[in-house]
C-alpha cells in the first residue's frame, strides 16, 4: 500500500494534479447551482418591483 501511495516517487505530482481535478470538478457542480439561485432571486425581485407598479 505504501508503493501504491509513494507512486514510484511520483506521488507529490500525481496527488496534486487529482486535487486539482477535484476542485475544478466540484466548481464545475456548484457555479451553475449558484447561478441559478442567484438568477431566480432576481427574477422574483423584479416581479414583487412589477407588481408594486401596477397598482
Amino acid at each position: 500500500m505504501n508503493d501504491f501511495l509513494h507512486m514510484g516517487g511520483y506521488a507529490t505530482y500525481v496527488w496534486s494534479s487529482y486535487g486539482i481535478t477535484l476542485v475544478v470538478l466540484l466548481a464545475n457542480l456548484i457555479a451553475p447551482v449558484r447561478g441559478r439561485r442567484k438568477l431566480l432571486t432576481q427574477l422574483a425581485q423584479r416581479e414583487k418591483r412589477a407588481q408594486r407598479m401596477k397598482q
